[in-house]
């Protein structure tokens, strides 16, 4: 056997709150790699209500590698959110038409930050909440109830309101391999021959794996 298969909504039987998010996810702005599971303890259709503001009309996404843990509650802010404010309101008179909609700023004097991507084996707590345009570096973990609102580097540890980095899960040199390796894009069967180096943090093993 090599692995679960990624297409099956409730990959461990007898816990359907445990959800692989790309076979259920439907919004083509939200974009999910495979193995990527959410704790849905009210439904699957709670991960897309907690992704706020993702609007058509903005054309931003959210990007999701694989083998991503997220935590009930998380949830994304999109740019959706965001309000023009050079203006002397900040107001969204163009949203409600009726004549309204004449002072409907163009895309481009809103302060738009762009796509939110979370990386490979990212694990986001518990209620932690990801900002617009937020870049999340590949084997981040971020804390429970944190609020990221500035990109996070691959393998950092971050918490708090605002997220800082507390520590790094390993030094620069490995955090590189790490990368180079991305062992999340091997095929399951090469992934199930070297679970015990990946669970193990065996690099080197990783790094001489092969074909």
């Amino acid at each position: 056997m090599n692995g679960p298969d990624p297409r099956n909504p409730h990959p461990m039987e007898g816990f359907p709150q445990i959800v692989f998010l790309n076979a259920v996810c439907r919004n083509p702005n939200i974009i999910i790699g495979d193995y990527t599971y959410y704790d849905a303890a009210e439904g699957y259709e709670d991960f897309e209500k907690n992704v706020l503001y993702l609007f058509p009309h903005i054309d931003d996404r959210l990007v999701i590698g694989k083998f991503c843990a997220i935590a009930r509650g998380v949830t994304f802010i999109m740019n959706g959110a965001n309000h023009k404010m050079s203006g002397l309101s900040t107001y969204p008179f163009q949203i409600f038409g009726n004549g309204w909609e004449r002072v409907t700023p163009p895309n481009r004097e809103l302060p738009l930050k762009g796509d939110t991507i979370i990386g490979n084996d990212v694990w986001l707590g518990y209620k932690a909440l990801v900002m617009p345009g937020v870049r999340v570096g590949d084997g981040a973990i971020v804390a429970s109830e944190s609020v990221v609102t500035a990109s996070v580097p691959p393998y950092a540890i971050v918490g708090g309101n605002p997220a800082k980095v507390l520590r790094m899960r390993y030094e620069p040199e490995v955090v590189a391999r790490l990368c180079t390796i991305a062992w999340w894009h091997w095929s399951a069967e090469k992934i199930t021959r070297h679970l015990e180096a990946i669970v193990g943090a065996d690099v080197e093993a990783l790094a001489g794996a092969g074909d």
